[in-house]
Order: C-alpha cells, then structure tokens, then sequence
C-alpha cells in the first residue's frame, strides 16, 4: 500500500511543475538578441534575464548569428542549414521509395516461381 502512495504524490509532484508554454518570436527580436550579447559584449544569462529568456534559447540563437557572420568558420550557416534539412528529407524519401521497390520486386519474384 505505502509504494501506491509514494507513486502518487511522485505524480502530484511533476504535476505541480508547469512547463513555459512554448513562444514564437520574430527575426527582429532575436537579432536585437544576439546583437546585444555579440555585439555589445553582454553575457547570454544576463540577456536571457533582461527579455525573460531562457538561457538554452538565447545561446543556440547566438551560436547561429556567429556560424553566419564567420560565414561557416564556426558552425553551420543558416543555408548550410536549411540544405541539410532539405538533403536529409530527401534521403528519409529515397529510402522508403527504394523499400517499396524491394518489397515489390520479391512479391513478384514469388509469383514467377
């Protein structure tokens, strides 16, 4: 009975922490962002405090911004980006294409014998 009660207010207790509900900000906002940490020397917590931020975000925005201005010295730039994501979905594609071909193939290999 005790290990019931333990389960329960285990689940009470992630029930308590409520999660940020997910926001969407726009290019301006995140470049003034940025801008405030590359440019005027600021430190990503401190930026994340100051416009309510979280730490994780600001920092991949940052690690963007300095992949683009190093123009792919220090990361992916943003097309580097994008064409991988295009290259990948493209393979995830061409690998379910070639599965059918094989499945066919062997069903009407089957057949012929």
């Amino acid at each position: 009975m005790d290990i019931f009660r333990k389960v329960d207010t285990m689940a009470t207790m992630a029930d308590t922490r409520s999660r940020r509900p997910r926001r969407q900000f726009d290019p301006e906002f995140k470049a003034q962002a940025v801008r405030l940490v590359l440019d005027e020397g600021k430190t990503v917590g401190a930026v994340a405090r100051e416009l309510d931020l979280t730490e994780t975000a600001l920092r991949e925005w940052v690690t963007r911004a300095r992949a683009n201005r190093t123009h792919g010295r220090t990361g992916l730039t943003t097309a580097e980006r994008e064409e991988l994501a295009r290259l990948r979905k493209e393979n995830r594609v061409l690998r379910e294409e070639r599965d059918i071909l094989k499945k066919a193939a062997a069903f009407f290999a089957k057949q012929n014998r």
